[in-house]
């Protein structure tokens, strides 16, 4: 029934938007940032009231919408989110998703991490898709500055923060041009559902660990 649900959404965004590649990307990644957002709160709420006591949750989850973020601001600095029919959609979704994750977390939060996996899975696939198609147009354009701030500059605690399969410093992408930029995009939602499906494992709660945790033991285990 997710599947379902997911796939009929996926079908809806690529027949409205068909090749307006920024626009449908602005849209994805504004609607991106919600499930952390969302995990958060629920997990907020829980430690408030002394029953969550596994904190490196919240930061890799706020690590995972910070991430988000970044890839949002990329697509808005290509010309994503010019039309206001663009935002207001992304902004009408943003409203309804947060609502739905916020309660689905509350009582089935295994479901709640499904879900978003197949929502990455589909970023994963829609951003491999525009590479194979636009390769040879997007290694003749520049990088925008805010992809080579987020991924070369700067303190990048945040960036290794989110990737529970690897170790800090471990994965450095190569932002030479516009296609390299979309690349990471494309390995960033990998990361995500590498994170999703962990979450999802029996026992998740004592496994799932801050990249920089002492404890930490990076696993790229999907099954």
């Amino acid at each position: 029934m997710i599947r379902l649900l997911v796939n009929f959404l996926e079908f809806i965004l690529k027949t409205f938007y068909q090749d307006r590649w920024y626009a449908r990307f602005y849209v994805l990644e504004t609607i991106a940032r919600v499930p952390g957002f969302a995990y958060i709160s629920v997990l907020h709420l829980y430690e408030s009231l002394g029953a969550w006591p596994y904190t490196d949750w919240i930061k890799v989850h706020f690590a995972e919408s910070w991430n988000e973020l970044h890839h949002l601001r990329i697509i808005e600095a290509l010309g994503g989110g010019k039309c206001w029919s663009d935002r207001m959609i992304a902004r009408i979704g943003v409203l309804g998703y947060y609502w739905i994750l916020v309660f689905v977390y509350m009582i089935a939060p295994k479901s709640a991490y499904y879900f978003n996996q197949l929502v990455e899975e589909g970023a994963y696939h829609t951003y491999e898709k525009f590479l194979t198609e636009h390769e040879a147009e997007l290694k003749t354009q520049p990088a925008p500055q805010v992809a080579i701030d987020y991924y070369h500059k700067g303190d990048l605690y945040m960036f290794d923060e989110f990737q529970i399969s690897h170790t800090p410093r471990e994965r450095r992408p190569k932002i030479e041009n516009l296609y390299d930029v979309f690349v990471a995009i494309r390995n960033d939602e990998r990361e995500h559902i590498t994170t999703m499906i962990a979450c999802q494992q029996p026992n998740a709660k004592e496994n799932i660990k801050s990249p920089h945790s002492p404890e930490f033991n990076p696993s790229s285990d999907e099954s």
